[in-house]
């Protein structure tokens, strides 16, 4: 089934960007608006991952973690179980920084894109730099996460903080689906690759859950 086939629709209407933000892949680019629910610590999900859905209820990714010694290990999967993307987190670096690769590969060729919390000091909530792998210097991001992890608050941006493509918030179009209590929901502009976005949100759940509470969120249950 075609993955465009699981999103719903949503009736809030942006005007869609220029040129598609397609990093993942142009797949999961939509010409409308996407809203997805995300439930944390799901119980359909071994070891209480992350569940993602569309405002109906339609499974959309499930992500899945694991511990080894140096690198924490997340996968994005599709409804279907195939591998999306792959994250990884140089647990023994400075800036503890995360890499996304394409599938579940952990091969440099794949590398989709690297993610590290931003050097400036916040004193309330949380920001992270994102840069392409083509982009090796790193002089300016390519993305940019700004907000509040603890009010579900973030919004994710294009550049170094300046075009909007994604936000993150408490209230959400799903209060009918029984996914459970923990859940919160991300808005996608037009045009925007929510593969990207979903996996941006799942970077930023481990660094908050690593800073608030001192430990891995559900990745670390796993031996």
């Amino acid at each position: 089934m075609d993955d465009r086939c699981l999103i719903m629709a949503s009736e809030t209407t942006y005007p869609p960007l220029v040129n598609p933000v397609a990093v993942v892949s142009r797949k999961f680019c939509m010409p409308n608006v996407v809203e997805l629910v995300v439930a944390r610590k799901h119980a359909a999900i071994p070891g209480g991952g992350l569940l993602v859905t569309d405002v109906s209820g339609n499974i959309v990714f499930r992500v899945k973690g694991s511990s080894v010694s140096i690198h924490e290990h997340l996968i994005l999967n599709d409804a279907a179980s195939n591998a999306v993307v792959s994250l990884q987190q140089k647990i023994l670096t400075a800036h503890r920084r995360w890499q996304a690769y394409s599938g579940d590969s952990s091969c440099p060729d794949n590398l989709i894109f690297m993610a590290k919390k931003s050097s400036l000091m916040r004193i309330h909530g949380t920001e992270i730099d994102v840069f392409l792998a083509a982009n090796t210097r790193e002089d300016a991001c390519d993305f940019k996460v700004k907000g509040n992890w603890l009010e579900r608050s973030c919004t994710i941006y294009a550049g170094h903080g300046t075009i909007v493509i994604a936000q993150m918030h408490k209230d959400h179009k799903a209060q009918n689906i029984a996914l459970g209590k923990d859940t919160f929901g991300i808005t996608v502009y037009p045009n925007v690759d929510y593969a990207l976005i979903v996996a941006l949100v799942v970077i930023l759940e481990e660094i908050n859950e690593d800073t608030f509470a001192g430990k891995h969120s559900f990745s670390c249950s796993h031996p």
